[in-house]
């Protein structure tokens, strides 16, 4: 009995220093094992347990830092104005001014060929000593065509041999080059003439004469919808934004009203998908709806000095190069046109007017250095 009593004492005690654990529940069966072709991989976790999504936190602008690259032959200021890109070859062309050469780019490679032989001409600007040259130019049907400011020549240069052909002359003095694809045509801006000279290019290198577009102040800027057949300028002196009819060379309604101010607007791009025509004022981008009569959507404030502007319509981003601020900017803009900052790159005062390849990255003039600088693309 007594040892009865001790184990049931011990029992007791044991009772109260460990209280009874809850019933257990039996595990479901386990489901037969699924073969390899139809096993499925473990379900995502649910919303509520999911940590937040790193694309909705507020995201910085990536900083561009650009690579120079001189021009050869290049000593002291070039005077660079317009590039413009090459598609076929992936190639950017600098006119580069002073040195009466044009120089052609190849991205992949970084390397440089010059094309010489332009002329070149000494003026006085604003009481400043002046060299003119090549300085603007686009890509046709298989030759690229350069303006010279020096003579007022537009030059055929063939793409594959980078021989330059007989130049056309036109007798006002020029400033920006631009090729319609649609009428087979090059049209010329003479500011100082308030008017548009067009060229018969459909014998890409014998240009000939075809008809002049009198407008009602300076152009300043261009850019072409081939796909409507409309072509864009800027009044800058009047502070509007025109739309030609490339077939009957007539302008189209109402000039638009960028609002650019005093300074008046100066480059414009041209967004094909819902026609949204971006138009730079010297400190700041407007977004404009091309498809109701020009009504502004957005504005984007970039620095002062700002001149000529680029698209690249694969990946939605807007380029500008403010020479003031010594800043280039890319923003994205949406279907709805709206604009958001994607990335700035900081660059030396008098860096503007840049241009971009297929990929996103951004190629400037640097005139005063005689360089090119080339800013990476942004991140996706």
């Amino acid at each position: 009995m007594k040892r009865f009593s001790e184990l049931l004492a011990a029992a007791l005690l044991a009772a109260c220093n460990h209280p009874t654990p809850p019933a257990s529940v039996e595990p479901p069966p386990a489901p037969p094992a699924a073969s390899a072709a139809t096993s499925r991989a473990p379900s995502a976790p649910s919303a509520a347990s999911a940590p937040p999504a790193a694309e909705n936190a507020p995201r910085q602008p990536a900083a561009l830092t650009p690579r120079s690259l001189p021009l050869p032959g290049g000593n002291g200021t070039a005077f660079l104005d317009y590039l413009f890109y090459e598609p076929g070859r992936s190639r950017v062309w600098v006119p580069a001014g002073a040195t009466g050469s044009v120089d052609v780019l190849d991205t992949a490679a970084g390397t440089f060929t010059r094309i010489e032989g332009f002329k070149t001409a000494e003026r006085e600007v604003h009481g400043q000593k002046r060299v003119f040259g090549p300085s603007a130019g686009a890509v046709g049907e298989g030759v690229a065509y350069i303006g010279d400011r020096a003579t007022g020549e537009v030059c055929p240069v063939d793409l594959a041999t980078l021989q330059v052909a007989k130049c056309f002359t036109v007798p006002k003095p020029i400033d920006g080059v631009e090729y319609v694809a649609r009428t087979k045509e090059v049209w010329v801006t003479t500011p100082k003439d308030q008017a548009l000279v067009v060229l018969d290019a459909s014998r890409p290198s014998e240009l000939r004469p075809k008809t002049v577009i009198k407008v009602i102040g300076q152009p300043e800027g261009y850019a072409v919808d081939e796909e409507r057949g409309l072509f864009f300028t800027n009044l800058e002196d009047k502070d509007r934004t025109l739309v030609i009819d490339v077939k009957t060379h007539k302008p189209i309604g109402v000039a638009w009203k960028p609002d650019c101010g005093p300074d008046g607007p100066r480059g414009i791009a041209v967004e094909r998908q819902h026609r949204f025509v971006f138009v730079a004022c010297t400190d700041h981008v407007v977004v404009l709806d091309g498809a109701h009569e020009g009504g502004a959507l957005a504005k984007l404030d970039t620095g002062a000095g700002v001149d000529n502007i680029d698209w690249l319509e694969g990946r939605r981003l807007l380029f500008i190069g403010a020479a003031k601020a010594g800043r280039l900017t890319v923003a994205h803009v949406d279907d709805d046109g709206h604009v958001a900052l994607v990335a700035t790159g900081d660059s030396p005062e008098g860096a503007r007017n840049p241009v971009a390849d297929a990929n996103g990255n951004a190629y400037e003039a640097d005139p005063v250095n005689a360089r090119v600088l080339v800013f990476p693309a942004p991140p996706p």
